[in-house]
């Protein structure tokens, strides 16, 4: 070999051997950056994702109207947060869960003066506003609904909504009683009172004890609540019903069970623009070829005889008739054909269903079957932050799950409540790698495991089940109904025209 080749070959190696260093060089110093930069990232807290929620659910609400004193600690958004999170606490007592949302309130704020750290002045300041934070929040709440969910906000072409009511069972205290047991009645002359059997003697001293009564306006595209009213046990869920018809959309569509069939009511509901799909019984009396309008074969109509007698008009509406599987079911709606035929009517009263899934979550998974108040003022504040607590979180979720395409019905209340919960108890925590609150409402699905049939099951404590709703008394209308129908229409159409 040459001395040029020799020459050549060293050159070559030591340029092998520069390149060589400079690699290891410049990854050294990548990885110095990268730990470095590891280094000064701070890490996430299981509290900014809280906050991040609260700030999404809160942030669009109008607190204008909510003027609090100069010298008070709380500010209406943070009150109102604090409020949540005491709804979202799992702790046994309602004092406990005040202490748990009063500590992380001040965590997430950092108010400049801590926050009251009473109870008795959190629920006082709450007793007072309340009201008007159930308005701003619902209104809130509505919106988000409108525009973030609106691939769900209509079913078959209307806004659809559920309407039912149910009791909640309240500590047995003078005050619960006064305000929420029915009064009792008054016994006439000395009677000797009927001896009972020792089941309806419990049946009716529970009946007797101190419920709260709650009628729900229920959303059934999106499975949210809309509006509620509260009352005693002995409430009417008809007048309940009527309350919040003005807080509907104009043209909804409303779907009930049977206890809502009624003249009244539906005359109310038809006058204020909406329509309806109830299911009637054997205590309905229905009308057939009254000459009222054009007879189609499904038309019939509800004219009891003290409407009649005081000149006001039937109502006209459509009867479409299902099979459950065990028994018809008979169902009347204000729809007509053109818009909904038979097989979508069947469908929404079938979805109907899920306001009843609503009330389990809300009573067994939510754990509200008996609320903790001991006063009725608290009891009812603890009702209204309860079913926004619930509306927050499940709002907040289904906008999760929409961004995995999957639908309403497949939201997992459980697993909602378990990922806020996790985040309120481990709000110092870091965030675990794919354990984030969005990560976690995003897999809040319920599972598609098939339920076995529990009919055969010998409960030892089964509830007497009602017996079903019969069919209704359908009868061909006589010439006197006809004849004061045709007067009737005469004299409204002399009103229009006048």
């Amino acid at each position: 070999m040459s001395h040029q080749d020799k020459d050549r070959r060293r050159s070559s190696k030591k340029v092998r051997k520069i390149q060589k260093a400079q690699g290891a060089q410049r990854r050294r110093k990548s990885h110095q950056r990268r730990a470095a930069k590891k280094q000064n990232s701070k890490p996430r807290y299981n509290s900014q994702y809280l906050l991040k929620a609260l700030a999404w659910l809160l942030g669009s609400a109008d607190f204008g109207s909510l003027r609090f004193r100069e010298d008070c600690t709380w500010l209406p958004l943070q009150l109102a947060a604090t409020a949540l999170l005491w709804a979202w606490s799992d702790e046994p007592t309602l004092g406990e869960r005040f202490f748990a949302a009063h500590r992380l309130a001040e965590h997430l704020y950092q108010p400049e003066h801590p926050f009251a750290g009473s109870v008795q002045a959190f629920q006082k300041m709450l007793v007072r506003w309340t009201g008007l934070f159930v308005v701003c929040l619902q209104a809130a709440f509505r919106e988000r609904m409108r525009t973030t969910l609106a691939a769900d906000w209509l079913v078959h072409g209307f806004a659809l909504f559920g309407v039912d009511g149910s009791r909640f069972e309240l500590p047995r205290t003078q005050s619960n009683e006064a305000a929420y047991s029915p009064p009792a009645k008054p016994r006439k002359g000395k009677q000797r009172k009927p001896r009972k059997k020792p089941h309806d003697a419990a049946h009716t001293k529970k009946a007797n004890s101190p419920q709260m009564w709650l009628t729900l306006l229920w959303h059934v595209g999106t499975g949210l609540p809309w509006a509620w009213r509260t009352g005693s046990s002995d409430s009417s869920e008809r007048d309940h019903w009527r309350q919040m018809l003005t807080e509907l959309p104009a043209a909804a569509l409303i779907v009930g069970d049977a206890g809502f069939i009624g003249y009244d009511i539906l005359r109310a509901v038809l006058d204020s623009g909406r329509e309806v799909i109830v299911r009637v019984g054997s205590n309905v009396h229905l009308l057939t070829q009254l000459g009222w309008c054009q007879q189609a074969g499904s038309t019939v109509y509800l004219w009891p005889d003290h409407a009649a007698r005081k000149g006001q008009p039937p109502l006209v509406l459509r009867l479409v008739v299902s099979h459950d599987g065990k028994h018809p079911v008979y169902i009347v709606t204000s729809v007509k054909t053109a818009r909904l035929n038979d097989r979508q009517v069947i469908d929404i009263y079938r979805r109907r269903w899920g306001i009843e899934l609503f009330y389990r979550h809300f009573k067994q998974t939510y754990d509200r079957r008996k609320l903790r108040s001991t006063s009725a003022p608290h009891a009812e504040l603890e009702m209204q932050w309860s079913l926004l607590g619930l509306w927050a979180m499940a709002l907040y979720a289904q906008v999760e799950l929409q961004k995995k395409k999957l639908k309403p019905q497949q939201l997992s209340v459980a697993k909602v409540l378990k990922a806020f919960r996790r985040m309120q108890r481990d709000y110092l925590h870091p965030v675990k790698p794919n354990c984030s609150l969005n990560d976690l409402l995003q897999r809040a699905v319920r599972d598609c495991n098939e339920r076995r049939n529990k009919s055969s099951r010998n409960y030892p404590r089964k509830k007497r089940a009602d017996p079903p709703a019969g069919a209704p008394h359908i009868t061909v209308a006589s010439k006197s109904q006809v004849q004061r129908a045709q007067q009737i229409k005469q004299t409204l159409q002399k009103g229009l025209t006048a």
